[in-house]
């Protein structure tokens, strides 16, 4: 196959990276349709050229396989995550900044960088919302809770549970990603500490600015939600110890039933969440269907756009893409865990990261026994590439753009699209530098 097949999937991810920025108000309306129109512009000449059965039995193998138990996955994170309310007030002191970026950051690789996010961002607004300086709080957090704090397990961030539907077992990245994590996390929350206890000194000489939400006593609401989420983390648990053998096959895909069984029951998860929380605790954390109606339809398009992709990706040296593949890999055609690791931070700067990092599992092989094994440094490179780096941008990662979004909403004044690229290449980059240096060289 030529790169030709690579443009709807090309197209579509520059038009998720273009679209919010450039004309937002037209992206908002019609993303589903632009999603639809790049799928279309893939599966219609894939039915002209390699037949409608093929065609049909890869579109639903991406869709079946892969793409319902992601969704389903993020939609039960989402919803969950949203019936948590952290209610009340502190004041926030750098050590309790820094405190509350620590345990959003754990949390991260619990429900998600997306559900931490969602949960942690309004307490950490309203303990900084006297301060003159602000703005560099939520940045942090971006960096932090949003992004490196999701790299420990499947549940923390999309691509990692991409690697765990193509075969990655759950505790794998815990363990090998473990050390990067603490020292990237570690040197970002020292910076940050740093930083914010220079403004705090500074704004001692600043007027005052009326606390518009006095110190309260912090309450976390919602907690019938806890014993959900630690179902959730049962059910993958489940489905990758539990193999009856027995599966059913639909056109060709063949879904075993462990799986199924693991999607069903997180979804029967996210439905209680919705009857047994209280709507005061959404209302009050704003919650809403949009942003799980975009990402459902905007992955819907990406799972199709790649497979062939992905084609082409496993044909190596004697594919398309076999320029790409010989930047990762040394003379000897060993991967090169340096360039894995820049590569696929680079795109996920910019690119979904998801995706990204799937273009270079089935780059460096495809097969998750070999990647544990032999090849397990480069697949710690690809899974901490593809979710540190996600932080670089405000369209690396989908809880970014979020988050930015209520940030503004309340009144902090965020940096712009360049100006967050300013403050991520200050601090992130050269951390990331050093990191590849210890870890992947």
């Amino acid at each position: 196959m030529s790169l030709l097949w690579a443009l709807p999937f090309a197209g579509l991810l520059l038009s998720i990276a273009a679209g919010p920025l450039l004309f937002h108000h037209f992206w908002e309306n019609h993303y589903g349709k632009i999603t639809i129109a790049w799928a279309a512009l893939l599966v219609i000449p894939l039915m002209a050229s390699f037949g409608f059965s093929l065609t049909l039995e890869s579109v639903l193998h991406a869709l079946l396989t892969e793409y319902m138990s992601f969704i389903i996955l993020l939609f039960a994170l989402f919803t969950i995550s949203g019936g948590i309310l952290v209610a009340g007030n502190i004041h926030g002191t750098p050590l309790v900044n820094a405190g509350l970026l620590l345990i959003g950051a754990a949390l991260a690789s619990v429900v998600g960088t997306t559900g931490a996010s969602m949960i942690m961002i309004r307490p950490m607004i309203r303990a900084n919302d006297n301060r003159p300086f602000n703005a560099h709080v939520v940045v942090f957090f971006i960096f932090l809770v949003s992004n490196i704090g999701g790299s420990l397990t499947p549940l923390g961030d999309p691509p990692l549970f991409v690697g765990f539907l193509r075969g990655v077992d759950f505790f794998w990245t815990t363990v090998h990603i473990l050390p990067d994590t603490l020292f990237v996390g570690g040197v970002v929350l020292a910076v940050f500490l740093v930083l914010d206890t220079i403004l705090h000194q500074r704004e001692g000489g600043l007027p005052k600015i009326k606390d518009p939400t006095p110190d309260s006593k912090v309450r976390i609401r919602g907690l019938p939600n806890v014993p959900l989420l630690a179902g959730v983390i049962a059910a993958i648990l489940m489905s990758a110890v539990w193999k009856p053998g027995v599966s059913l096959t639909v056109h060709g895909v063949e879904l075993e039933l462990q799986n199924l069984m693991r999607d069903a029951i997180i979804l029967v998860l996210a439905l209680i969440s919705l009857a047994v929380s209280r709507k005061e605790y959404r209302a009050a954390n704003e919650f809403n269907w949009g942003p799980i109606a975009e990402v459902a339809k905007l992955f819907a398009g990406i799972f199709v756009c790649i497979v062939p992709v992905v084609a082409i990706l496993r044909a190596g040296m004697d594919g398309a893409l076999a320029p790409l593949v010989s930047l990762v890999s040394t003379p000897t055609g060993e991967p090169n865990d340096m360039a894995y690791f820049w590569l696929t931070g680079i795109l996920s700067s910019f690119l979904d990261n998801a995706p990204t990092y799937l273009v270079f599992f089935e780059m460096a092989g495809g097969d998750p026994q070999h990647l544990m094994t032999e090849f397990a440094s480069t697949l710690a490179a690809i899974s901490a590439g593809a979710v540190f780096m996600g932080a670089n941008t405000y369209i690396g990662n989908a809880p970014n753009f979020m988050v930015y979004a209520i940030a503004r909403h309340q009144g902090v004044k965020m940096p712009g699209f360049f100006g967050y690229m300013l403050w991520s290449g200050a601090v992130l980059i050269p951390i990331f530098v050093v990191s590849s240096l210890i870890f992947f060289e």
